[in-house]
């Protein structure tokens, strides 16, 4: 009995400290890339490392299956709408959709999920600014998983085979035009959070 309360306390102990990793360590784990399951796609700089370890070793069953379905699909050819990985916990939407100007677009965040947002065809800008830096809009909506903001951000361009991860504290504006309003294929795998 002792010892089993021994092993389960040691195991316990491994799980809170693999979720605490420093950040030279994250750095890490993240650029050995083994959680990418060779999905042929490239992580984007603004990827919050610390977070992405800590969500990552909280859920890990969840993350392995979303890039491995990342990594076993035709990213190119795969139908619109959206796909069941596991359950609510993690599901793919495929949209094809033109990108669209500044002002048309909104930041937004999210509670329940984190957005990991693969571009597949076409270029897209993508905006991200930390939550309390911005100004809520719109409130929470818990029925929709979404509050908007006006904020000032930093804006990115995503290039095909690259992915954003927008997490809770992260306010993101996607779908910008790099000019044009040309189509993009886009997968977005919705993992859910972890507090």
């Amino acid at each position: 009995m002792l010892i089993a309360a021994l092993v389960s306390f040691q195991a316990g102990a491994r799980q809170t400290d693999s979720t605490r990793l420093s950040s030279k360590q994250s750095n890490r784990w993240f650029n050995k890339k083994a959680w990418l399951q060779s999905a042929p796609l490239k992580p984007h700089q603004t990827i919050n490392k610390a977070e992405f370890a800590r969500q990552y070793h909280l859920n890990r069953a969840v993350w392995d299956k979303a890039f491995a379905f990342l990594s076993q699909q035709n990213l190119q050819t795969l139908a619109k709408g959206r796909h069941p990985i596991d359950g609510d916990l993690v599901y793919a939407s495929v949209t094809v959709d033109s990108s669209k100007n500044f002002e048309k677009t909104s930041w937004e965040s999210h509670q329940n999920y984190i957005d990991v947002q693969c571009i597949i065809t076409g270029v897209e800008k993508m905006g991200v600014v930390p939550v309390r830096e911005a100004t809520v809009t719109k409130p929470y909506d818990q029925k929709r998983d979404v509050a908007n903001y006006s904020a000032t951000g930093k804006i990115y361009t995503g290039e095909p085979g690259t992915f954003f991860i927008f997490f809770p504290g992260d306010a993101h504006r996607p779908n910008i035009t790099p000019g044009g309003n040309k189509p993009v294929r886009k997968v977005v795998i919705k993992v859910k959070a972890v507090p």
